[in-house]
């Protein structure tokens, strides 16, 4: 068994989607002055690595709370969408094989421009490729980028169909590519995707794992 960690770290001055809260992290307390270590955290709670509840899109849809734990862990699939342009749409015939109830990542390998101004520049779901995972019954997908949708944007169509059908989406994933070594050499992938407890909310950050049988 092989764990993989795919989160990226969360540290002042890292990367969020245009007009989210900045995230800053420094000390609240010290030994040296208070006896103890503890950390201030001031971030969104789309920051780094995270889940989407549906109520992120619609006051109506359930929020993180109402979201049975299952849909955070699972069996997976991933999805190979490497090698695209910037911008590029990722269409429906991509996700042709994909069954539920399987977690579905898609590794566009955007993950590798964190930190520069060219991730905001990745790939994203089409429409049509998140009405065929809904359709499909998926009720998890997670992408190696800033969001399933373009960035930035005006309206978020794979946002709204898939938290329309309850689904819950990751992003800021990264370490996709060797899920995808492990997979084409037959191992199974199980994904752990567990936010933050915070009642009523849009999202939270995870520390997103993968356990490669």
């Amino acid at each position: 068994m092989e764990l993989v960690d795919l989160s990226v770290p969360i540290e002042t001055g890292m990367p969020v989607y245009p007009g989210d809260p900045e995230v800053s992290v420094g000390p609240a307390l010290t030994v040296a002055r208070d006896g103890v270590n503890v950390l201030g955290l001031h971030l969104g709670s789309q920051s780094g690595t995270h889940v989407d509840a549906p109520f992120h899109i619609d006051d109506t849809l359930p929020a993180l709370d109402d979201l049975p734990l299952d849909r955070f862990c699972g069996p997976a699939v991933v999805v190979d969408a490497r090698g695209l342009a910037p911008r590029s749409p990722i269409g429906a015939e991509r996700f042709a094989e994909v069954v539920a109830p399987a977690i579905v990542l898609v590794a566009t390998g955007w993950s590798a421009h964190w930190g520069t101004g060219a991730y905001q520049g990745h790939p994203f779901l089409t429409e049509e490729a998140a009405e065929l995972l809904a359709g499909r019954g998926i009720r998890t997908v997670g992408i190696d980028a800033l969001s399933v949708d373009p960035t930035p944007a005006t309206d978020f169509p794979a946002h709204r169909v898939l938290c329309g059908a309850h689904a819950v989406i990751a992003e800021n994933l990264t370490g996709l590519g060797r899920l995808l070594d492990a997979q084409a050499r037959g191992r199974s992938i199980e994904v752990f995707l567990m936010p933050l407890r915070l009642p009523g909310a849009d999202g939270a950050p995870v520390r997103a794992v993968a356990r490669v049988g």
